[in-house]
């Protein structure tokens, strides 16, 4: 299987991973700009390129002596084909049967190459194996299924040793958690492969630079002028078919006029030319700053433009929110679904936080996921422009975090007991949650810290949030947990 994908592949990709999307014939609602060539993060140049390593010794005892040693390995096969939908973003570029460490060794420098390594225990006997595994430097995860053998017993003391310090285990009969064990690699490699556009006068350098050097994202700045430009080259009838469907799709129109429906529906249009002719990932403007001032101005507010990419399975991150756009490219990797980008506020009395923002992604499941309803109101705060007032899902578990800096997560998680999204909540920004926190609010508020700014992502996501932490060297903090 090639390590590069192209657009066709893209396009033959199901919704079982909802992780890598090309833009044409993808839009729930939309109209397709010409020539769009977009994907989502980590997939604008190749595939997720994974080691996969049957560790075993033949003639072993367990799991048991009479194993046959190559139809064991054939059942992988079989259970792997169960799970193309979920990996079909995913090149084995390394796939070999490894019975000692020399045959690890023989294929080390194929090793580099790869995001990640996944050790499939097989049989008894593969102490030294795995040492030499592990030796690569990898994020490597070990996945063993009951009477594999009794290597288990000594991977809690590897993890704690620094040839271990990049080792995950699943340890489980639940063979679709092969799949699961890639997920954290496929955020790797898409922090790798993304591209975030920010518009903004302002400097983000040096933040630029240490994002590139830990994770090799590339960041890159963009002018009003070119904003402007990509506006007036989508055709009014483009803009008007777009129009026409925000409005049509909508609940109910509340405050905005059709004229800035239009504006910011064209804009939305310009953002997926801008992104597609950058080869870019995800877009953030500072939207409340230096594009918003009293000398310059965006041609509209970009709040539909952001929705729009987040339905898409790209990144639509409001206020030059860099720390935001990082996160929402992990999370998305962990879980093909958007973030949602927002200012909190706290209930002690229900032991909840109400998280709350304009810009309401509609596709909280993934772009191939069900569309949530949505009114077309005015930006709160503002009392102008458009935004998308999306209804989430009550009962939803979810998952907020913040990358801060390149070495640590904050997070928490929750469920979601209330969505105040209707006119009569007239506080605050249109779109809110109210997540009843997994620990305690209390807890969390005294230990809130580093801004407003969060990204939520539907589901509870710790784990594999955890594996990618470790992966990468990055201290990841409960901020719920009571010590």
């Amino acid at each position: 299987m090639s390590g590069q994908i192209n657009r066709r592949e893209f396009l033959e990709l199901t919704a079982g991973t909802a992780v890598c999307f090309a833009g044409v014939g993808l839009f729930a609602t939309g109209a397709q700009a010409a020539g769009t060539r977009l994907v989502s993060p980590g997939c604008r140049r190749s595939k997720v390129k994974v080691a996969r390593l049957y560790m075993g010794v033949k003639g072993a005892h367990w799991p048991t002596p009479l194993l046959n040693f190559d139809e064991e390995i054939a059942s992988y096969g079989k259970q792997f084909a169960k799970l193309d939908a979920e990996l079909a973003d995913v090149d084995f570029a390394v796939d070999a049967v490894v019975t000692s460490p020399a045959e690890v060794k023989q294929i080390k420098d194929k090793l580099k190459e790869v995001d990640g390594i996944l050790a499939i225990h097989v049989s008894m006997g593969i102490s030294g194996i795995l040492a030499e595994i592990l030796s690569a430097g990898k994020p490597t995860a070990v996945f063993a299924i009951p009477y594999s053998g009794h290597e288990w017993s000594s991977f809690g003391g590897l993890q704690k040793q620094p040839a271990g310090a990049k080792m995950e285990c699943f340890l489980t009969s639940d063979y679709s958690q092969l799949a699961a064990a890639i997920r954290p690699f496929r955020a790797i490699h898409h922090l790798r492969e993304a591209k975030i556009l920010n518009v903004t006068t302002r400097s983000f350098k040096d933040y630029a630079d240490q994002m590139k050097a830990k994770f090799g994202t590339e960041m890159k700045q963009i002018d009003l002028d070119t904003v402007v430009k990509a506006y007036n080259a989508i055709s009014d009838e483009d803009a008007k078919a777009e129009t026409e469907r925000w409005i049509k799709g909508a609940e109910a129109v509340i405050e905005p006029s059709r004229e800035n429906i239009y504006k910011s529906c064209k804009l939305a249009l310009a953002f997926e030319n801008m992104m597609a002719d950058e080869n870019a990932t995800v877009l953030t403007v500072d939207c409340y700053g230096s594009m918003w001032d009293k000398t310059i101005k965006l041609p509209a507010y970009p709040c539909v433009g952001f929705c729009r990419l987040n339905d898409m399975g790209l990144g639509g991150i409001c206020e030059s929110d860099l720390r935001s756009s990082m996160t929402h490219i992990i999370l998305q990797g962990l879980t093909g679904k958007p973030g949602f980008v927002s200012d909190p506020t706290v209930d002690e009395s229900t032991n909840s936080i109400i998280l709350a923002h304009c810009m309401g992604a509609r596709k909280m499941d993934g772009p191939t996921g069900p569309m949530s309803s949505y009114k077309l109101r005015t930006v709160h705060e503002r009392q102008e422009g458009v935004t998308s007032q999306s209804q989430m899902r009550k009962g939803q578990k979810v998952t907020q975090a913040i990358l801060i800096g390149s070495e640590l997560v904050l997070y928490f998680t929750g469920e979601i007991i209330d969505t105040p999204v209707g006119v009569e909540v007239d506080r605050g920004c249109r779109t809110k949650i109210n997540v009843r926190v997994d620990g305690d609010v209390t807890t969390l508020w005294k230990n809130w810290s580093n801004g407003l700014h969060r990204q939520t992502v539907y589901g509870n996501v710790a784990k594999e949030l955890g594996q990618f932490c470790r992966y990468t060297g990055i201290k990841m903090v409960d901020e719920a947990a009571k010590v």
